[in-house]
Protein backbone atom coordinates (compact mmCIF):
# COMPACT_ATOMS: atom_id res chain seq x y z
CA UNK A 1 0.00 0.00 0.00
CA UNK A 2 1.37 3.29 -0.71
CA UNK A 3 1.53 5.69 2.03
CA UNK A 4 2.01 8.75 0.18
CA UNK A 5 3.45 10.51 -2.88
CA UNK A 6 5.55 13.73 -3.65
CA UNK A 7 5.95 14.98 -7.44
CA UNK A 8 8.37 17.77 -8.13
CA UNK A 9 6.72 20.85 -10.07
CA UNK A 10 8.28 23.54 -12.06
CA UNK A 11 6.03 26.17 -11.26
CA UNK A 12 4.07 25.64 -7.76
CA UNK A 13 1.64 28.22 -8.06
CA UNK A 14 0.20 27.25 -11.68
CA UNK A 15 0.49 23.30 -10.03
CA UNK A 16 -1.29 24.15 -6.92
CA UNK A 17 -4.24 25.97 -8.68
CA UNK A 18 -4.47 22.94 -11.33
CA UNK A 19 -4.35 20.12 -8.19
CA UNK A 20 -6.85 22.44 -6.19
CA UNK A 21 -9.73 22.42 -9.05
CA UNK A 22 -8.83 19.15 -10.96
CA UNK A 23 -9.25 16.91 -7.58
CA UNK A 24 -11.82 19.12 -5.38
CA UNK A 25 -14.49 16.38 -7.69
CA UNK A 26 -12.46 13.97 -5.90
CA UNK A 27 -12.87 15.48 -2.56
CA UNK A 28 -9.07 16.46 -2.30
CA UNK A 29 -8.36 19.37 -0.47
CA UNK A 30 -5.01 21.22 -0.45
CA UNK A 31 -2.52 22.02 3.11
CA UNK A 32 -1.49 26.00 3.33
CA UNK A 33 2.01 26.35 1.41
CA UNK A 34 4.50 24.92 3.50
CA UNK A 35 8.86 25.49 3.64
CA UNK A 36 10.58 22.41 4.51
CA UNK A 37 13.57 22.34 6.46
CA UNK A 38 15.82 22.20 2.88
CA UNK A 39 13.92 24.94 1.75
CA UNK A 40 11.42 23.76 -0.77
CA UNK A 41 8.39 24.85 -1.17
CA UNK A 42 5.41 22.69 -1.35
CA UNK A 43 1.31 21.69 -0.23
CA UNK A 44 -0.23 18.80 0.60
CA UNK A 45 -3.73 17.30 -0.58
CA UNK A 46 -5.82 14.50 1.07
CA UNK A 47 -9.36 13.49 1.65
CA UNK A 48 -10.90 14.31 5.49
CA UNK A 49 -7.99 15.57 6.73
CA UNK A 50 -5.26 12.78 5.50
CA UNK A 51 -2.79 13.55 3.55
CA UNK A 52 -1.18 11.11 0.29
CA UNK A 53 -0.11 13.64 -2.26
CA UNK A 54 2.18 16.60 -2.14
CA UNK A 55 3.68 18.58 -4.78
CA UNK A 56 6.97 20.46 -4.30
CA UNK A 57 8.88 22.67 -6.59
CA UNK A 58 11.71 22.56 -8.20
CA UNK A 59 14.09 21.15 -10.80
CA UNK A 60 11.47 19.07 -12.86
CA UNK A 61 12.41 15.93 -14.10
CA UNK A 62 12.22 14.98 -18.13
CA UNK A 63 10.43 11.49 -17.02
CA UNK A 64 6.81 12.00 -16.53
CA UNK A 65 4.64 10.37 -14.30
CA UNK A 66 1.40 8.45 -14.20
CA UNK A 67 -1.07 9.16 -10.83
CA UNK A 68 -4.64 7.50 -11.08
CA UNK A 69 -6.55 9.12 -8.18
CA UNK A 70 -9.78 6.95 -7.22
CA UNK A 71 -13.32 8.23 -7.64
CA UNK A 72 -16.28 6.66 -6.35
CA UNK A 73 -18.34 7.20 -8.96
CA UNK A 74 -18.34 7.74 -12.96
CA UNK A 75 -19.95 10.97 -12.74
CA UNK A 76 -16.54 11.84 -10.58
CA UNK A 77 -14.55 11.00 -13.48
CA UNK A 78 -15.99 13.37 -15.72
CA UNK A 79 -16.19 16.13 -13.04
CA UNK A 80 -12.78 15.50 -12.72
CA UNK A 81 -11.80 15.54 -16.47
CA UNK A 82 -13.67 18.79 -16.29
CA UNK A 83 -12.05 20.73 -13.84
CA UNK A 84 -8.91 19.42 -14.77
CA UNK A 85 -9.61 21.23 -18.37
CA UNK A 86 -10.86 24.48 -16.70
CA UNK A 87 -7.88 24.16 -14.59
CA UNK A 88 -5.41 24.75 -17.37
CA UNK A 89 -4.54 20.83 -18.09
CA UNK A 90 -4.14 19.28 -21.29
CA UNK A 91 -6.94 16.14 -22.89
CA UNK A 92 -4.94 13.05 -22.96
CA UNK A 93 -8.66 11.01 -22.89
CA UNK A 94 -11.97 11.53 -21.88
CA UNK A 95 -14.22 9.71 -19.67
CA UNK A 96 -15.14 6.54 -21.47
CA UNK A 97 -14.78 2.79 -20.21
CA UNK A 98 -12.28 0.65 -20.57
CA UNK A 99 -12.65 -2.86 -20.80
CA UNK A 100 -8.69 -3.77 -21.42
CA UNK A 101 -8.04 -2.61 -18.11
CA UNK A 102 -11.15 -4.49 -16.76
CA UNK A 103 -15.06 -4.58 -17.03
CA UNK A 104 -15.97 -1.55 -15.31
CA UNK A 105 -13.10 0.63 -15.47
CA UNK A 106 -14.30 3.83 -16.27
CA UNK A 107 -11.63 6.72 -16.45
CA UNK A 108 -10.40 10.14 -17.66
CA UNK A 109 -6.63 11.61 -18.09
CA UNK A 110 -5.16 15.12 -18.06
CA UNK A 111 -1.78 16.18 -18.75
CA UNK A 112 -0.58 18.83 -15.50
CA UNK A 113 1.08 21.78 -15.85
CA UNK A 114 4.30 20.05 -16.14
CA UNK A 115 3.37 17.05 -18.66
CA UNK A 116 2.19 14.07 -15.61
CA UNK A 117 -0.57 12.22 -17.08
CA UNK A 118 -3.08 12.67 -13.85
CA UNK A 119 -5.79 9.67 -14.31
CA UNK A 120 -9.23 9.66 -12.26
CA UNK A 121 -10.93 5.86 -12.01
CA UNK A 122 -14.25 4.48 -11.21
CA UNK A 123 -14.29 0.64 -10.91
CA UNK A 124 -17.77 0.46 -9.78
CA UNK A 125 -20.45 -1.60 -11.75
CA UNK A 126 -23.46 0.50 -13.14
CA UNK A 127 -26.80 -0.52 -10.72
Amino acid sequence: MIDHIIITVSNLSASLEFYQKALAPLGYSATPEYTSSTGTKGVGFGIKGGLDFFIQEGATQVTRCHIAFTASTRVQVEEFYAAGLAAGGRDNGKPELTPDHGPDYYSAYVFDPDGCNIEAVCTEPVA
